[in-house]
């Protein structure tokens, strides 16, 4: 782990940690192809290709993970077995099998980038069910501390559900936020059901009561506002690329949520 220190004008030093900036450095002749979309961060790295033909797809997919498994032999060595091949469709069966240095990269329905499941659907049940598991076993870890027997104040509970507990479950909101209202509801009653625990409130409190008391928003509401701040900033980004990701189509197959549906 490297450390960069440096000298201020008030004569305090400044440490922060360079290693992310010297391995973009280090990775920064990665093979691009123009029929795909390369995306990295850190030691993450993801290749995307859309095709309305699987096997069109794949052929560009192919040409990419050839390139870069030169650039491997020379510069950095890659575990075949953690990569993964996910088709994104909503049609079935999957596209033709990738190979990475003689070895066949395995096909899976869903996958973990940067945090976030994605399922070959993008309906996020994979993402929100493991979120939930996490959340609960948090809690069970700050039972003794924001509990009912818990001695501590009711703001000092709020402050810790606020800075370790909501972070979990915000992180990434703006994508999986556009889940369905079933999925969504999972998370909700994580909150209402911790709000409850926290104030010991009695049965016949209802949640709407502890959100406006407690001044906690709600899920779908939180979405909202990220999902709109996340909005304006792609549309004001100086990369013109960043705009086509607010664009919505016209026709849809599918009567199915998208992201920004959520500001509207």
């Amino acid at each position: 782990m490297f450390q960069f220190i440096a000298k201020t004008q008030d004569k305090k030093l400044t440490s922060f940690t360079i290693s992310p900036f010297l391995f973009t450095l280090y990775t920064a002749d990665i093979p691009q192809s123009p029929n795909t979309a390369l995306s990295t961060f850190a030691d993450d790295t993801a290749i995307l290709s859309t095709h309305s033909n699987p096997i069109t797809a794949s052929a560009n997919l192919q040409t990419h993970l050839q390139s870069i498994e030169k650039w491997t032999r020379k510069w950095k060595k890659i575990n075949e077995e953690k990569s993964k091949h996910v088709t994104f469709s909503l049609r079935r069966g999957n596209c033709p099998q990738l190979i990475f240095n003689q070895v066949n990269i395995p096909q899976a329905d869903t996958v973990k980038y940067l945090g976030l499941h994605f399922d070959r659907r993008l309906t996020w049940n994979c993402h929100i069910s493991t979120l939930r598991k996490h959340l609960d076993l948090r809690t069970k870890e700050l039972y003794w501390i924001i509990g009912k027997h818990s001695p501590l104040s009711l703001n000092n509970k709020l402050l810790i559900y606020k800075a370790i507990l909501k972070p979990a479950w915000t992180y990434g909101i703006e994508l999986w936020g556009c889940a369905s209202p079933s999925n969504i509801a999972k998370i909700q009653r994580y909150q209402s059901k911790l709000l409850r625990l926290i104030t010991n409130a009695p049965w016949f409190v209802t949640n709407q009561t502890l959100h406006q008391d407690l001044c906690i928003e709600k899920v779908r509401h939180v979405f909202r506002e990220k999902a709109a701040a996340h909005h304006k900033t792609l549309y004001e980004h100086p990369n013109p690329l960043m705009g086509l990701l607010t664009d919505q189509p016209q026709q849809r197959r599918l009567k199915c949520s998208r992201t920004f549906d959520g500001i509207n």
